[in-house]
């Protein structure tokens, strides 16, 4: 449920971001982080101990790094004139 709900909030951000050209990008990243953290997780709690949901975690921790980065970026700009 948690996957199906992330999935439409990175779909809706992505979409207005195409369409209105404002600058989202750093929350769709954060959320996309989110989700592919999310199936990482349920990949290990299946027993699936294998490679994929490593990656994916470590993958999800890139993600988040890319959008606090953002967030801090966007933030300096806005701040110098």
């Amino acid at each position: 449920m948690v996957r199906v709900i992330l999935a439409i909030v990175v779909i809706i951000l992505t979409g207005n971001n195409r369409i209105t050209e404002t600058e989202l990008v750093p929350y769709y990243m954060f959320f996309l982080g989110a989700l592919i953290l999310v199936t990482g997780l349920s990949e290990l709690q299946k027993d699936r101990k294998g490679f994929w949901g490593h990656m994916n975690i470590v993958i999800s921790l890139f993600i988040f790094f890319v959008s606090i980065q953002g967030f801090l970026l966007n933030y300096r700009v806005r701040l110098v004139p």
